[in-house]
């Protein structure tokens, strides 16, 4: 596994630290999943479900970056949570798409963001300079770093480029209370009959690299998290994309994220909020 000095800052080393880990906790979470699936708790409401393979992923996944960069902080889905004192935070999700992985669906991942803190760049107050994501179950690791692109298995991918909301294949994910559901279906009712489709895959970044990688044309979703978005973001727009929040006043996250080739975009926010 790659390590790195705990004060650098270097965000193609960082990126390469993110993939190497993401992978590692990925093929130990497919391996847990062969041998069955263990709920151990619920979150937001019963159908959010937290499974044994969560926990210890993210504790493979803390001890694997903190060993290597021991100066870093963590902030993890399922309660990880370490002060650092180099500048870099770590934003990890070590299942996005729990109950995809709970059914056996080929759609979850292992997401792992490098981030230094920028008020102005996402609404948690972060900037992710390096990510990696990872789906263990299709073998496809996306990664990227500031200034670098972004790559699938090495290779460099760009977003689509379309620019007509109503040949759009847009993607987007619901939440798991009974109030924000309803307020997501009412977005659905005013953006569905405005593009060509809507995809629900059940990982947000799984979502935000499908995107990247030009198999969908744009998302966006309601009340996401720090680690269901830091390192597909950085993926996504290091691909070309542009994202925004509410308004012009907010930066992407929660509430909103809405990501689309930049000419697309305000298009996309205008038609979920119905300005």
């Amino acid at each position: 596994m790659s390590s790195a000095n705990s004060n650098a800052h270097d965000p193609q080393s960082l990126a390469r630290l993110a993939a190497d880990v993401a992978v590692t906790a990925g093929e130990r979470i497919f391996e847990l999943r062969a041998r069955g699936v263990s709920v151990s708790a619920s979150k937001s409401s019963e159908v959010d479900i937290v499974t044994e393979a969560d926990r210890e992923s993210e504790r493979l996944i803390v001890e694997a970056l903190l060993a290597a960069r021991p100066d870093d902080g963590v902030l993890g889905e399922e309660g990880a949570g370490v002060e650092g004192t180099s500048g870099i935070t770590w934003v990890v999700d070590p299942i996005d798409g729990t109950v995809n992985y709970f059914y056996d669906l080929p759609a979850y991942t292992v997401s792992i963001a490098a981030t230094v803190p920028d008020a102005s760049a996402s609404a948690d107050g972060r900037r992710a300079i390096a990510g990696a994501v990872f789906n263990p179950r299709t073998g496809e690791l996306f990664d990227a770093w500031e200034g670098g692109g972004s790559r699938l298995n090495g290779s460099p991918i760009t977003i689509s480029g379309k620019r007509e909301l109503a040949t759009a294949l847009v993607a987007t994910g619901f939440g798991y209370t009974v109030e924000r559901r309803i307020e997501q279906a009412e977005a659905l009712t005013r953006v569905l009959p405005l593009v060509r489709d809507i995809r629900r895959i059940g990982s947000a970044a799984y979502d935000l690299c499908n995107f990247a990688a030009g198999r969908l044309d744009a998302y966006y979703e309601r009340g996401l998290q720090p680690w269901d978005f830091a390192a597909g973001l950085l993926i996504a727009r290091e691909a070309g994309a542009a994202a925004v929040g509410r308004d012009e006043d907010t930066a992407p996250g929660t509430p909103f994220l809405f990501a689309a080739d930049p000419a697309l975009v305000e298009q996309l926010r205008s038609a979920v909020l119905g300005d």
